[in-house]
């Protein structure tokens, strides 16, 4: 009997050490083979984790040599990440779902990052949605992310598209910023530093998306499947990076050094990069803790497109489908704190 127990103990002490060894491979990054990687996004508060990895290292301590690109449109973006251009594009996730479902380009979204932090920007004259009756409401591409909220609004405040108010498809956030300076220009979606720059010019805010619409997964980082199967490991060292930037974006002890990033990289005054920095620290609508995805954010943007563009024959699908985080759970297990 005391022979079985032994045996027993022995098995299950010897089970643990197995299952411990496994853990920590599992949590063993990948080797920091040099790699270049060409990194596409558009110009604004939502890359602040990319360049607090930067200028800590993060990503030059794992091999890694970034190439960073700003693209004047999504529908460039799309094109270009699917043209194999650039290998890793960070935007509002909404145009992975456009690419797969309408281009039927095989990519992939990998993480998450924000929640958009996006106001409904308008001028003067305009004091509620309903205003925009004879309007043109300017957006990036009409059929995807950020320009699908707006057109909810003015669905919901009972006008109709196409009919009541016009769509031009502007293209990023600095010009539709400048677009509210001409007649043509009414209402657009922006976030920091862009909703302050547009403020300063004149505008006047209806409000947060998030308190107009709810949650919403909006940056995030997508990639080609094909790409992301065969290159792994640089993707998930990539990713880590990217984790630690963020953290590191969100550390009250980083602040002075987030806020001197922002007003050099974006060219901010003190005034509006202290703005956009509390924006970027706020719950739901800033930055995600380790800029982690939100399924029910994520769930939204699909209802929205179901609802707005119709598509799937007005029933958002489920999540998965366009989702593999697998690369970014594993970056997470090796991120340093």
């Amino acid at each position: 009997m005391k022979k079985n127990l032994n045996l027993k103990k022995i098995l299950t002490v010897c089970t643990a050490m197995v299952l411990a060894a496994s853990a920590q491979a599992q949590q063993t990054p990948p080797p920091n083979d040099p790699v270049t990687l060409r990194v596409n996004v558009f110009r604004g508060a939502s890359n602040l984790p990319i360049y607090m990895a930067q200028e800590k290292g993060y990503f030059a301590r794992r091999g890694i040599t970034l190439q960073m690109f700003f693209t004047p449109n999504s529908t460039q973006q799309r094109a270009g990440l699917a043209a194999g251009s650039f290998e890793i594009a960070h935007a509002a996730v909404d145009n992975t779902v456009a690419m797969i479902e309408v281009a039927k380009a095989d990519a992939v979204i990998v993480a998450g990052g924000d929640g958009g932090m996006n106001e409904v920007l308008v001028r003067q004259d305009i004091n509620k949605a309903a205003d925009m009756r004879g309007r043109t409401y300017v957006v990036d591409a009409p059929n995807t992310a950020y320009a699908l909220i707006g057109r909810k609004i003015f669905k919901d405040a009972g006008l109709k598209e196409g009919q009541d108010y016009k769509i031009f498809p502007l293209g990023g956030s600095e010009a539709r910023t400048k677009g509210l300076d001409t007649p043509e220009g009414a209402a657009t979606l922006l976030n920091p530093p862009w909703n302050f720059l547009a403020k300063e010019r004149g505008a006047k805010s209806l409000g947060r998306t998030i308190d107009l619409f709810g949650p919403y997964q909006a940056q995030g980082v997508f990639v080609m499947r094909p790409w992301a199967a065969a290159n792994g490991p640089a993707l998930e060292r990539y990713l880590a990076a990217y984790i630690e930037g963020c953290r590191a974006a969100q550390d009250p002890a980083e602040r002075t050094l987030a806020l001197n990033v922002l007003k050099r990289d974006l060219k901010l005054s003190d005034q509006v990069a202290e703005m956009t920095y509390t924006e970027l620290m706020t719950k739901g609508s800033g930055l995600a803790p380790n800029c982690a995805f939100d399924m029910q954010g994520f769930r939204n943007v699909l209802a929205l497109r179901a609802e707005i563009e119709g598509q799937w024959g007005g029933k958002a699908p489920e999540p998965e489908r366009f989702l593999d985080l697998s690369f970014y759970n594993r970056a997470l297990g090796h991120a340093r704190p």
